[in-house]
């Protein structure tokens, strides 16, 4: 009688847990991008991850619009055989300051369309790979609006924008996180880099001497202990012929 508590208990907690499962898999099914943040003021690469969600269709074109209030002087696609990318510029009301230049238009737009027989099928996602930056340092995240079409004419607008505080959107836009930057200069540098090679951003210069003098330490330092080994040697062998001669004396006092 008391175990009937237990598996209603159980039930419930399975229930539960498949309700869980059933509100949380439609997430994985978003249009995403990866990785999902990086650092500001540098440069990076990312994968606009699409999966088909479509039973009975297939993916045949991705637009992605990029953030104009945040611009990137900086935008290339990776070649992905079976599409076709197309870039679209626009004009910028204010221009930015890039490595000292100004730049006047900016990436708006990216479209990818599939060649002919190509899709994303059911049950499939593929990924378009974009070179990104030099990121901002202004924000803390870009929003990045995408239209996903379907070989049947649906288009999906993932273009909803999440808020602080409020349920996930169903139709999220894809974000990328932006975290400060803990290298020199944005490059490649990092905050586990020793001072030495940090202090020009590129790990050369500095790093390297400091590197060659640790070198030349470690060879002093084993010249030394050479050194030091024969001289040890010597005097045991010396130590070693003043003893025998102090015995051979002594015999030869004893006997006379």
């Amino acid at each position: 009688m008391r175990s009937l508590p237990a598996r209603r208990t159980a039930a419930v907690a399975l229930a539960a847990a498949a309700s869980v499962v059933a509100l949380a898999g439609p997430a994985f099914a978003h249009v995403t991008v990866n990785p999902g943040s990086a650092e500001q003021g540098g440069y990076t690469a990312v994968d606009f991850r699409v999966p088909n969600e479509n039973d009975a269709a297939g993916t045949v074109k991705l637009e992605v619009n990029l953030p104009l209030d945040h611009p990137l002087a900086s935008v290339r696609t990776q070649p992905l055989p079976g599409w076709t990318s197309t870039v679209e510029k626009a004009k910028l009301d204010k221009p930015i300051k890039v490595h000292g230049n100004d730049v006047n238009e900016a990436v708006a737009k990216i479209t990818w369309t599939a060649d002919a027989g190509v899709k994303v099928a059911p049950g499939q996602f593929q990924e378009f790979r974009v070179s990104l930056g030099p990121l901002p340092t202004d924000t803390d995240a870009l929003v990045f609006k995408a239209l996903q079409t379907y070989d049947n004419g649906d288009v999906v607008r993932w273009i909803d924008e999440a808020k602080a505080g409020q349920p996930e959107p169903a139709k999220p836009a894809p974000v990328l996180k932006l975290t400060k930057a803990t290298s020199a200069d944005g490059h490649g540098a990092t905050a586990s880099a020793t001072p030495a090679a940090a202090a020009d951003g590129h790990g050369t210069g500095h790093g390297d001497a400091a590197k060659n003098e640790a070198a030349s330490d470690d060879k002093a330092s084993d010249s030394t202990a050479r050194v030091l080994g024969v001289v040890g040697i010597v005097v045991g062998v010396i130590g070693t012929a003043v003893g025998v001669l102090g015995l051979r004396r002594r015999n030869g006092g004893s006997a006379s």
